[in-house]
């Protein structure tokens, strides 16, 4: 195992003891907007990765959410989400999770993310494959869309464009079998990865959401996309993430939606 990988392993877990304590504790809550909760346990999870990294790492560079310093960084870096899912952790939903990753060059190196609820731990380092625990993962095998169980999510803007958003929700609720909508990104991504879902859509996210699922489901045999098909960039506005085998299907639905408004 790469020492980034173990050592984001490592973290993962500490920080979800940590946060574990304090589900559904809606003391020193805090709003960032309207929807976008942070708490005290966002906090001190992420000063435990981040006192954690630089103990390791002390030249790496570091990209959390809930740090001051958000640009690209086209070089190496580590980007942290200390609790992905914040609203459910607010209100004692047990369905969230530490995401870490390392990338270099734009692309995830070595991922961890952790569920304290239900302690799953998924992780992956690119070429040696991804992993709940022990288990090897694999993507599902469904190849038609309208038999494909999808999740997504709403940005945090959704209350001034609730109609746009509410168009992509209604168009895959009618191409595919089902769509779900849990809160957390990282952990949508690790679902597709364990072929619980086929795919997964959302708007707006950043690094810290979705750079640990992405190389988790990479690695467990998935696709990962912007919403036309073009290579996924962490720091751009949209991602499609699906078992591979019904991606082109999705990008078709996307296509006729990219097609009928701009995005707000």
């Amino acid at each position: 195992m790469l020492e980034r990988s173990r050592v984001a392993c490592e973290l993962a877990v500490e920080a979800g003891a940590l946060i574990r304590k304090g589900a559904g504790s809606r003391s020193k809550v805090e709003y960032k907007s309207a929807v976008d909760p942070v708490t005290d346990f966002d906090r001190r999870a992420q000063a435990l990765i981040v006192g954690g990294i630089r103990s390791a790492f002390p030249d790496d560079a570091i990209v959390a959410e809930e740090g001051d310093d958000h640009g690209r960084t086209e070089g190496s870096c580590w980007v942290i989400d200390p609790i992905d899912g914040t609203a459910n952790f607010v209100h004692g939903l047990p369905h969230f999770a530490v995401s870490i990753a390392w990338m270099d060059g734009g692309r995830p190196m070595a991922a961890a993310v952790y569920d304290p609820s239900k302690d799953d731990l998924f992780h992956a380092e690119r070429g040696g494959g991804a992993f709940l625990g022990s288990e090897r993962l694999a993507v599902s095998a469904v190849a038609e869309l309208g038999r494909a169980l999808l999740v997504t999510g709403f940005p945090y803007d959704r209350r001034d464009h609730v109609d746009f958003y509410l168009r992509y929700f209604r168009e895959f609720l009618l191409s595919a079998q089902d769509v779900r909508r849990y809160g957390s990104a990282s952990l949508d991504l690790c679902y597709v990865a364990a072929g619980r879902f086929d795919g997964f859509w959302e708007w707006k996210l950043h690094p810290w959401d979705t750079a640990a699922g992405w190389l988790i489901l990479e690695e467990a045999g998935g696709r990962v996309s912007d919403f036309d098909g073009a290579p996924y960039d962490a720091w751009l506005p949209r991602i499609l993430a699906t078992n591979g085998l019904v991606h082109d299907q999705a990008i078709e639905v996307l296509a006729r939606l990219a097609a009928a408004a701009a995005m707000p």
